[in-house]
């Protein structure tokens, strides 16, 4: 006899019913449980079968505490990511359905804590308070809730906010070749926002523990952690981790900007994020496409990105700025995942190995680095100094090339040689050591007055820095219309040089005395 689901239900409620009546006691009404059973296991993917409603990125649980991912709902069998160690996890085993998707622990509790993308604690401070969990998978903010970049966001590198530029809300690529210091740049953004009301989320994807444990390690130092959240991948967890710690960290951006805040998350580094999303696809046999990666990586990366953005007024007015982080190999830009996210970002910041072996940090190519909005947001007063600084640099790169074969140079080909050296000498920046708008200001306009010319190249970094320190003496006004004024007046400007110039009075060379003549006898 065949009966109906519902009828069974309600047979076995009006049954526990009168017990709970006959004993006083209640017992809560049961409750059916989809379980199924681990066909296999290899790394990080298991196949389960027996479970016809799971729902496409539905999270499964496994014994010991593990959780996965359905990635491939076929027919027969359905291809899990597990998100965690799963050395204990054998054929046989059964596995149950949650009903629910991968989500992450948010709030301002996460503020100065170092977490996984499960939200687990890494830093040996307790459970992690959050007021709230948010899916890691979230669409991204439509065009009619979006405001356009009119705010700078700053990163304290003098050759980045004058000549590549990023607004709050852009996505501007940080590449390069391995150890070119991408990272670094990062780092110092982050240093940068202190005080500047901009929460930092850094997602480490990948990386070493001890890559990880300097990072973190830094921001303490540099007191950033009161206002950063760092979520960890290493590169010995489970490729399902790594997969979705972007996600997971984007989330817990998105949080703060829904809150009316500004954010600055940052991806370190999205080749290894890639890679994990390869080798996830290759074991769960989906067909692989150019250089074996699956046809949807681009989705991957683009989906994601997309929900950096700046918000409508009315929404709050928050702002969610992304510094993805990618690895070329031999300055290949032109590769499979460069290409993808230079199309995707609005902007790059290129990194060369060769200006990095000459000494010259951060190792910024020009050239090759572009910001298709953050001029738009830049401040008035870089732009009345950045353009024509721009120009000179690049007819200094160019005229550098010729003047190596030993060619004879004219007098202004010389002086404009003379001067691109001063300049890249004046972009050279150390490692953590943010410069404030006022010192970078100075520093600017002392360049396209052409105040450093005269000064010995062997003296430029002291020189260099005598000019920042001397912008401790801006009058307070000046350095307020650096922010609010829509133009630098001639006044500013004369003051600012000034200012400059006698910070490099000691510095410019010695006029030579007369040879006394020879007395004829």
């Amino acid at each position: 006899m065949n009966v109906a689901p519902e009828s069974l239900q309600s047979v076995f409620d009006s049954a526990f019913a009168g017990i709970s009546q006959v004993r006083g006691t209640f017992t809560p009404q049961l409750m059916p449980r989809e379980v199924g059973t681990i066909t296999s296991v290899t790394t990080g993917i298991a196949r389960v079968s027996g479970l016809p409603s799971v729902g496409f990125e539905e999270l499964i649980k496994f014994p010991g505490g593990v959780f996965g991912i359905a990635f491939n709902v076929d027919e027969d069998e359905i291809g899990v990511v597990l998100l965690g160690e799963y050395s204990h996890l054998h054929a046989g085993d059964e596995v149950e359905r949650t009903g629910r998707v991968m989500d992450v622990a948010v709030g301002s509790g996460l503020l100065g804590r170092v977490i996984d993308p499960l939200g687990r604690p890494l830093d040996d401070r307790g459970t992690v308070s959050a007021s709230e969990r948010l899916p890691i998978e979230r669409s991204a903010a439509p065009i009619m809730d979006r405001a356009p970049v009119t705010i700078p966001l700053q990163t304290g590198i003098k050759v980045i906010d004058a000549l590549i530029p990023s607004g709050r809300g852009q996505r501007e690529l940080i590449l390069g070749d391995r150890q070119t210091g991408k990272t670094a740049i990062a780092i110092d953004t982050i240093l940068n926002q202190r005080d500047q009301n901009v929460v930092c989320v850094y997602c480490a994807i990948g990386q070493r523990a001890s890559a990880v444990a300097k990072a973190v390690a830094n921001l303490r130092e540099k007191g950033a952690m009161d206002y950063t959240v760092v979520v960890v991948a290493e590169g010995n967890d489970p490729p399902g981790l790594s997969y979705i710690a972007p996600y997971a960290a984007t989330s817990i951006a998105e949080h703060f900007m829904e809150a009316e805040r500004d954010v600055l998350i940052v991806y370190d580094d999205l080749t290894q994020h890639a890679r994990a999303y390869r080798e996830l696809s290759l074991l769960l046999r989906r067909p692989p496409g150019r250089e074996a990666f699956p046809g949807d990586i681009f989705f991957i990366h683009s989906r994601m990105l997309e929900r950096a953005t700046h918000l409508r007024r009315e929404l709050g007015g928050g702002s969610l700025t992304a510094l993805p982080i990618i690895e070329t190999e031999a300055q290949n830009i032109s590769a499979y995942i460069p290409t993808n996210l230079i199309s995707i970002t609005d902007g790059q910041i290129y990194l060369s190995p060769s200006l990095f072996e000459l000494g010259v940090m951060p190792a910024v190519d020009v050239g090759k680095s572009v910001s298709r909005v953050g001029g738009k947001a830049q401040r008035t007063v870089y732009r009345a100094v950045a353009g024509d600084l721009k120009l000179a640099y690049a007819q200094f790169e160019e005229l550098e090339t010729f003047a190596r074969f030993g060619a004879r140079l004219d007098e202004n080909t010389r002086k404009i040689i003379e001067h691109g050296r001063r300049i890249r000498a004046c972009l050279k920046q150390p490692e953590f050591a943010p410069v404030s708008v006022p010192a970078q200001i100075a520093v600017l306009l002392a360049l396209t007055a052409e105040l450093f010319d005269p000064v010995p190249m062997d003296q430029m970094t002291d020189a260099e820095q005598a000019v920042r320190e001397a912008a401790a003496n801006i009058p307070a006004e000046v350095c307020g219309r650096f922010e609010t004024a829509a133009k630098l007046s001639d006044e500013d400007r004369k003051t600012v040089i000034e200012i400059a110039r006698q910070s490099l009075a000691r510095f410019q060379p010695k006029p030579k005395a007369p040879e006394a003549s020879e007395e004829k006898p």
